[in-house]
């Protein structure tokens, strides 16, 4: 008899691992599962703090760069901190979350949608063609260049914030 209970026990034991390490994900505050990419998490700090409200050339650069390569590999899920040029203003994206949209060419020449949270962030008031952005979101390929989303604080506080900056502004 003891040694049906000692197997008993080993099962019982080996069914709640399982349902421990299966369910982990699930077991989150809030209830849902979160998905994170281990080659762009960062830490709760948010996003990066940059002097004066401006980007330099070189992270301008760097963040041009890293759209270009994980566009060239067809890779999404990437935070990127740049700033392009409004090249047209798209209409606001209604389904759903409302998303301001816009396209935005880079210095590099390639262009990329920018989809921008207006119910969690401020939408970019009298933004035109021609005006310079910054940006720091997440960047998503497509075969059009890709987009720029995540551009707003996070109310739950589980994603990277990102913003956009606009003429001296900051829109999170």
């Amino acid at each position: 008899m003891s040694s049906l209970r000692r197997g008993s026990a080993w099962w019982l034991w080996l069914l709640l691992a399982l349902a421990v390490f299966a369910g982990q994900r699930w077991l989150l505050p809030g209830g849902e599962p979160v998905a994170t990419d281990t080659a762009t998490a960062t830490s709760p700090a948010h996003a990066p703090a940059v002097a004066g409200g401006s980007l330099t050339a070189e992270q301008i650069a760097a963040g041009n760069a890293a759209i270009g390569k994980a566009y060239v590999a067809r890779r999404g899920g990437l935070q990127v901190l740049g700033e392009g040029t409004v090249s047209r203003i798209l209409p606001d994206d209604n389904e759903g979350s409302r998303h301001q949209r816009f396209l935005l060419r880079l210095d590099d020449g390639r262009t990329v949608l920018v989809a921008h949270n207006i119910d969690l962030a401020p939408r970019i008031g009298g933004l035109s063609a021609g005006e310079r952005v910054a940006f720091y979101g997440v960047y998503e390929w497509n075969d059009k260049g890709g987009v720029i989303h995540w551009t707003h604080h996070d109310p739950r506080d589980r994603h990277e914030h990102g913003w956009l900056r606009h003429q001296g502004r900051e829109y999170r």
